[in-house]
């Protein structure tokens, strides 16, 4: 089975592309929905952040304060390298599970950091870069989820730089255009991946759309 990591800049659209194609049939494993499971109430992760942080990154629910720690990490690189060696093993360990029990053509494993990490990078076949403007990702934080200017570039900052995503990408889908056009972007993927499945052994070389 051929196996595309899906990733790109913070804001540029993938959970967008990613739901196309699940909407076309093909099998979604998403990394960042894993660590939410990891970190609900009686999840591993939750369990391990506790023990290293403290019980203060807790609301008053008991529940992990997830805007309170995104913001912290962030801002404070020392602190998000911590989480990141608790969650990233077993985020890891779930998506290579995940994606062996599936019996497709291929399947989309959606992982926002894959440039930054081997390990993830060792998953999967194929990479996908969701690209666009940063100033396109700066409206969209500041639009969509409603952040500070500061903190929207802080998380753009807290990234691997743009160039370094696209230099990762067999293939590179720009988001700078309308739905319309990013949805006939994913169809031509789609129709690439199934092609590619069918044909292993033939060179495809990576493909910028539109």
């Amino acid at each position: 089975m051929l196996k595309v990591g899906l990733t790109g800049g913070i804001a540029c659209g993938k959970s967008t592309v990613a739901a196309e194609f699940a909407r076309l049939g093909v099998s979604v494993v998403d990394a960042d929905v894993l660590a939410r499971k990891l970190t609900s109430p009686g999840g591993l992760g939750l369990k391990q952040l506790v023990t290293e942080l403290g019980k203060q990154i807790l609301d008053s629910q008991g529940r992990l304060d997830r805007g309170h720690l995104r913001r912290r990490l962030f801002a404070d690189a020392a602190l998000r390298t911590r989480v990141e060696a608790i969650l990233h093993p077993l985020v890891i360990h779930k998506l290579r599970d995940d994606l062996g029990s599936i019996k497709a053509p291929y399947a989309v494993a959606v992982i926002p950091l894959l440039a930054e990490n081997s390990q993830a990078r060792a998953l999967v076949d194929r990479v996908l870069v969701v690209d666009c403007s940063e100033s396109m990702q700066f409206s969209q934080l500041m639009s969509r989820d409603e952040e500070s200017a500061e903190s929207a570039r802080a998380m753009m900052g807290a990234q691997a730089d743009r160039q370094r995503r696209l230099s990762a990408g067999d293939d590179i889908l720009n988001n700078d255009g309308g739905i319309a056009e990013l949805i006939d972007s994913v169809h031509k993927l789609h129709e690439l991946y199934l092609d590619i499945a069918r044909h292993p052994t033939q060179p495809h070389p990576g493909i910028r759309l539109p």
